[in-house]
């Protein structure tokens, strides 16, 4: 209705999944990454995961089209099926000839092995991808793992990568599960845009359909970021009736006005304040503050005391000093409400010596204004140390709660914690209750993108040099902003002596190892005394 009225060769923010639109954010292309690696390295399962509507669809229809030709892939989308549907259903995929009278789960699944260790004897690998797999029974997820039994002595024939919503992590978690959990070799969890991410979104649809980048103001933008929490699905919806509330009232720019409409219109929300919050929440702020007065610990009739002490301010590295473990057990000392993501990172940050807002709320997307970024990911104890940099450990204990910690240090095989003073744990104990996820922080690459091969950008020019800083080898070429063969060839040779996956890509996992080998950066590293 409103494509003329705006001069578009196509309506920009259809919520149908064409990769004429697609926008790769950093986070998009990081996953997509995994997913690449998972088909082309990997032995185990791959986990995607993320909200609904951030995009997951959206990476496997990227994946799909940058399948190399040796790979044959299976896609399920209906995951709603039976163990024997299900395994019909990926014999039809991948074109295997099966009797449709007589389907067992012995018969198809002979059917599926003799076909992959015919194109395992052709070269060619056979990937399976499930979406919505946050809806598998848990008959079928167990019959999904016994397929990762079809192998030969070196190779497992077929890979399989399960595709879903934060459901599906919460699914993999269950102690039932933990022989499926352990066999994921990649994981990946795909969060919204950030608001910058946002802003570049709304204009690189814009820009594909010829409009205007300027159509949207730069507070309905952010408007559309609040109201959509970064989801692009949302946006979409957002944007489209916004578009369509400006057709209607004869304006060719979208106010924050119109995108507050249209989410009354759409969702069913709009950004209004009640009239009684405010009041509200002053008197809940008043009584809250008369209660800490009155159940304050007095000693020696000493007047009450108003305001807390402020904690020890932690500036660099070198004023960690450990400390002796405490006396209660890890588990008491880590079951904390104040170990939480939000103080984790405002330790980290000031151990980069970066600012702390005056509300002391961080989160990845404050971390970015600091001109450092969010790595996140699973490693095992080794890797973590190769890292060398302070890291925020997750910790899962009996209930659904995640509790966080800084590590700092490592000697005498005991990780020195950070949380007010350095405190040292035994290793075991530590480990019993890391669940292998870790988020450090680290100088984005140049622009904020992975670097791929065959790619020509500055970001390789900036690969480029850091490796001459690493091995004094200054090759002469004709351009050296194109990531040719013989750069891949020495990242690869750099991430098979640091143990990293042999891809040629440097993101998250190769990115320190780069950093610390070169030395460039005044970054804060680990104290390691082992």
């Amino acid at each position: 209705m409103y494509k003329q009225y705006f001069h578009f060769s196509e309506l920009p923010f259809s919520i149908a999944t064409d990769p004429h639109f697609i926008y790769m954010s950093p986070r998009h292309q990081e996953g997509l990454a995994h997913l690449l690696y998972g088909i082309n390295f990997s032995g185990g399962f791959v986990a995607l995961t993320g909200e609904v509507g951030t995009g997951k669809t959206t990476l496997c229809q990227c994946l799909l089209q940058q399948i190399p030709k040796h790979i044959d892939i299976a896609l399920i989308l209906n995951s709603k099926l039976t163990a024997i549907e299900l395994l019909a259903t990926l014999c039809d995929e991948l074109g295997i000839a099966y009797d449709k009278n007589r389907q067992s789960l012995k018969t198809l699944i002979d059917c599926l092995n003799q076909h992959l260790l015919a194109a395992h004897a052709n070269g060619r690998r056979t990937v399976l991808l499930i979406d919505e797999a946050q809806n598998l029974s848990l008959e079928v997820l167990e019959q999904v793992r016994l397929l990762t039994n079809l192998e030969t002595h070196k190779t497992k024939l077929l890979q399989i990568i399960l595709v879903g919503q934060p459901e599906l992590k919460e699914l993999l978690n269950r102690k039932d599960l933990r022989q499926l959990n352990q066999r994921i070799t990649a994981r990946y969890h795909l969060l919204p845009l950030s608001l910058n991410e946002t802003r570049a979104y709304i204009r690189h649809r814009l820009k594909v359909c010829d409009g205007r980048p300027d159509i949207f103001k730069d507070s309905a933008i952010r408007k559309i970021y609040h109201l959509s929490s970064g989801i692009p699905r949302v946006i979409n919806i957002l944007c489209d009736r916004a578009l369509l509330g400006a057709y209607s009232t004869n304006n060719y720019i979208v106010t924050s006005a119109l995108v507050n409409h249209a989410a009354d219109e759409t969702l069913g929300i709009a950004d209004k304040k009640s009239p009684y919050l405010i009041p509200l929440l002053s008197l809940l702020f008043l009584a809250a503050i008369a209660a800490g007065i009155y159940h304050w610990p007095r000693t020696n009739n000493q007047a009450p005391v108003t305001m807390a002490t402020p904690s020890p301010v932690l500036q660099t590295q070198t004023e960690i000093t450990p400390v002796a473990a405490p006396a209660t057990p890890f588990t008491d000392w880590i079951n904390n409400p104040d170990h939480s993501l939000n103080t984790a990172l405002i330790s980290v940050l000031k151990l980069w010596g970066k600012p702390i807002p005056d509300n002391h709320q961080v989160d990845c997307h404050y971390v970015e204004t600091t001109g450092l970024r969010c790595i996140s990911g699973q490693a095992d104890w080794k890797e973590l140390l190769a890292m060398n940099h302070p890291a925020i450990l997750e910790f899962s204990l009996t209930g659904a709660d995640k509790f966080h910690a800084l590590l700092t240090g490592f000697g005498q095989h005991k990780p020195t914690l950070y949380f007010n003073d350095g405190i040292t744990f035994l290793l075991t104990d530590v480990l019993r209750h890391w669940n292998g996820y870790y988020l450090l922080l680290e100088p984005p690459i140049p622009d904020g993108k992975l670097i791929r091969p065959h790619q020509t950008s500055d970001n390789t020019l900036w690969l480029r040099h850091l490796l001459n800083s690493i091995d004094g080898k200054i090759e002469a070429v004709e351009q050296p902003r194109f990531y040719d063969d013989k750069l891949v060839a020495r990242v690869i040779n750099f991430q098979h002596q640091h143990q990293l996956p042999e891809d040629g890509i440097v993101g998250s996992r190769t990115l320190p190892h780069l950093n610390n080998r070169a030395n460039t950066l005044d970054a804060p590293h680990l104290a390691i005394s082992d």
